[in-house]
């Protein structure tokens, strides 16, 4: 009997969501598994998935994403508003630091990166739009954290605070701390917290009503950004982000204004 299509399109989602950066290949053995229904109905939806260029079958007979999603993906980011108006400061940003400079926005529990300008350094920081990372531990979710509104910053708090490494702060009253002083500073900074090695410095692109709509951070060897050098950016960063937040919001205007003639 045919499953009702909303049925058949959630349980397609839910077989998308079983891959990850971490595991980006499975068997149709582990998507049934993991999805919790049975291997005839897994193969069939994977086939539609596949003809769409959503999932890729591989010689060993495990699946991926296809390149139907990248294609989706793009498109979402060269529509992003925020994205187009940040890139030109981004740019800007990466000549003065020569640094990476990233932009993420809060997507869930989690800071979903739109857009990565790379360092000219020998030695940088690979990372790449699409990229995922918790929000407690990592500069621009700090940069988040801080000017949420409480009980969206309580419901982050509790979905991950783990250790990542040896530097991450895992205790709630340290944490609320960084906040506090990310709040009196503008920006947040991140030694090592999330992956040993790195380093990073963000501040918040805030609405009219304070609400961070997007983060820019400035990531880059720890070896190269020491509390002071982390500090110092930080000040040019938040200059940054408040020019870009002006700009946001003065075409907002500009644009409410052309529908009200």
């Amino acid at each position: 009997m045919p499953q009702p299509p909303t049925r058949a399109v959630d349980r397609a989602l839910d077989i998308l969501w079983c891959f990850s950066e971490e595991e980006p290949n499975l068997t149709l053995t582990q998507i049934s598994k993991r999805v919790g229904m049975h291997k005839s109905t897994v193969y069939r939806l994977l086939a539609t998935l596949e003809k769409k260029r959503f999932v890729q079958r591989l010689d060993d007979a495990s699946y991926r994403l296809g390149l139907g999603l990248v294609e989706l993906g793009f498109s979402v980011l060269k529509n992003n508003d925020i994205h187009r108006q940040a890139l030109p400061y981004m740019q800007r940003l990466a000549a003065e630091c020569n640094e990476n400079v990233d932009l993420g926005i809060l997507d869930g529990t989690e800071v979903l990166y739109l857009q990565v300008i790379e360092s000219q350094q020998r030695v940088k920081i690979a990372s790449a739009p699409g990229q995922r990372l918790p929000v407690f531990c990592t500069a621009t979710g700090k940069a988040f954290l801080a000017f949420l509104p409480d009980k969206q910053a309580q419901t982050i708090l509790k979905s991950d605070h783990r250790k990542y490494t040896e530097y991450t702060t895992t205790l709630i009253s340290e944490i609320h701390k960084q906040l506090q002083l990310t709040r009196e500073r503008g920006f947040a900074v991140s030694e090592q917290e999330y992956e040993e090695g790195i380093s990073a410095v963000a501040a918040p692109v805030l609405d009219a009503n304070q609400y961070p709509i997007a983060a820019m951070a400035v990531v880059g060897p720890a070896f190269r950004l020491e509390l002071p050098r982390l500090l110092e950016l930080g000040r040019i960063l938040h200059k940054t982000t408040d020019a870009l937040a002006r700009d946001v919001g003065l075409k907002l205007q500009f644009s409410k204004s052309q529908l009200e003639v």
